[in-house]
């Protein structure tokens, strides 16, 4: 047996059920068909080869809303990667429905870090140890409890709070399963790009921790980071792209010998089709299409969310149908609600679920003018600009902002052109997920915005609320009218 053994590793992140590919100018670029049909390529060609997933296979079209995940683990299961880490959508359907998909797996699913709080029993295997080619491979899933902010609703289910807590986790295992000579080791997190680099610095190199591999923050790269001897990575979003790892392990240092990594871009010119594949996404299309199909309106002209970093078209949208249903002063809504980057013109109740897939409560909560800003300055931290994956929010129709970057303050804070002031009473509207987790998008508790009258249930349906409001409202449109306005 030879010292120095190769081992290509193909990874993807965030895929969000896309499956369907799309024509960008003379391309034809992504599709779960296309990306099914490389991975096949690849282990044709190499000798060793491991395909991981950093967490988000759910979430982003209809037919896995429908499901409700099914159907993704079913063309998962036909593209079949080795090992597969949790991310925060894979909760969207609940930590039960979750561990009923586990079982629809025929793959691992990872996570060392999420467990039950009573008798701190984890939810599923932390690691899983791959042997291939006189090799083995030990794999490690790592969430935070930021990141998972889903399981709030789950009194019963708690993570490690921090990266300092999760690096402690992934010493724990190292120490215990690097005694049968593990020969690699790789965590597949789903933390963000920037946690990835500081979780790397905690790790101790007698743990021998070679890569990470990473998702959540979406994150495009031309090439690895290298934290603490690290190999850091990610690939973006989708399934446009794939990360491509060659590396050459050497087998008595257990450590990178050699590396090349790339992120191969999925056409048609490169990537064969899956056929069986495409018959088994045709089949859910089909019966998606017969239900959803129906037009809901039509728009002035196409609404844009290029970014969710800033105010945009759609945003304002629907946070000021919200806004003007409910009955409200303010409506924050989430800009990750707003999957996509457009809607319109004709629009069907599928563009509509796709665009905005999820269906949650709207909470009203009585703020203070001191309550509300001390939210929006929050919100406008540096972290918001500089690539950190942050929340943000659309702001409703009559709040107006104009934010000074460099100085960290508001040169300008109206509400229907009056200056709002610190003990001003606004009915604001949150998503049930963004009440919950007050702490993470706004730095508040439930408690001090409760302190004056309590919140309450204004609607069991945000995009119910949408479909009716532009079934009864044709030729809607907005454009982006200054309500945010950053200076830097």
């Amino acid at each position: 047996m030879g010292r120095y053994k190769k081992l290509t590793i193909l990874h993807s992140n965030d895929m969000h059920g896309d499956f369907f590919s799309e024509e960008r100018g003379q391309e034809t670029l992504g599709g779960a068909s296309r990306l099914s049909g490389y991975v096949s390529k690849v282990r044709s060609e190499e000798k060793n080869v491991l395909y991981a997933i950093a967490g988000d296979m759910f979430r982003g079209n209809i037919i896995d809303s429908e499901y409700q995940g099914i159907s993704t683990i079913e063309v998962m299961n036909m593209i079949s990667p080795d090992v597969v880490t949790i991310g925060n959508h894979e909760t969207d359907y609940g930590l039960a429905h979750l561990l009923f998909l586990e079982k629809c797996a025929k793959f691992p699913i990872i996570n060392a870090n999420l467990f039950i709080k009573s008798n701190h029993a984890r939810l599923f295997q932390p690691f899983k140890i791959i042997e291939i080619d006189g090799m083995k491979i030990l794999f490690i899933g790592i969430v935070t409890e930021e990141v998972l902010a889903n399981t709030k609703n789950e009194g019963l289910i708690g993570t490690f709070v921090d990266i300092s807590e999760a690096a402690e986790e992934v010493g724990h295992i190292c120490n215990t399963y690097n005694a049968i000579d593990i020969d690699y080791t790789v965590l597949l997190t789903h933390i963000g790009w920037e946690e990835d680099k500081k979780l790397a610095e905690l790790l101790d190199p007698a743990w021998g921790v070679d890569v990470i591999i990473g998702g959540h923050s979406h994150t495009f790269i031309e090439e690895p980071a290298v934290v603490n001897d690290i190999l850091i990575v990610q690939a973006g979003t989708g399934t446009d792209q794939i990360g491509r790892f060659d590396i050459e392990i050497d087998t008595e240092k257990n450590c990178t010998h050699k590396w090349e990594w790339n992120c191969i871009q999925i056409n048609e010119k490169t990537c064969p089709r899956d056929e069986k594949l495409e018959e088994v996404i045709d089949s859910y299309k089909n019966m998606t299409d017969q239900k959803y199909g129906r037009v809901i309106t039509r728009f002035k002209r196409e609404l844009t969310h290029p970014d969710r970093y800033r105010e945009t078209d759609l945003g304002d949208l629907f946070a000021d149908i919200l806004k003007e249903s409910l009955g409200l002063d303010v409506m924050l809504l989430g800009s990750g609600s707003i999957r996509k980057t457009a809607l319109g013109p004709i629009v069907n109740l599928q563009d509509l679920m796709e665009v905005f897939p999820y269906d949650d409560s709207i909470h009203m909560v009585t703020v203070t003018g001191k309550q509300l800003k001390e939210m929006l300055l929050y919100m406008l931290r540096d972290e918001a600009f500089e690539g950190d994956h942050t929340e943000f929010y659309q702001l409703s129709d009559g709040l107006h902002v104009l934010y000074n970057r460099s100085t960290h303050k508001m040169e300008e804070f109206t509400l229907n052109e009056k200056e709002i002031k610190p003990d001003d009473m606004i009915k604001l509207g949150l998503q049930k997920y963004h009440f919950l987790n007050l702490d993470i998008g706004f730095n508040k508790k439930v408690e001090e915005l409760e302190s004056t009258e309590k919140s309450r249930i204004i609607a069991t349906s945000c995009r119910d609320v949408l479909e009716e409001y532009m079934s009864t409202h044709q030729h809607l449109d907005r454009k982006n009218e200054g309500r945010l306005v950053i200076k830097k």
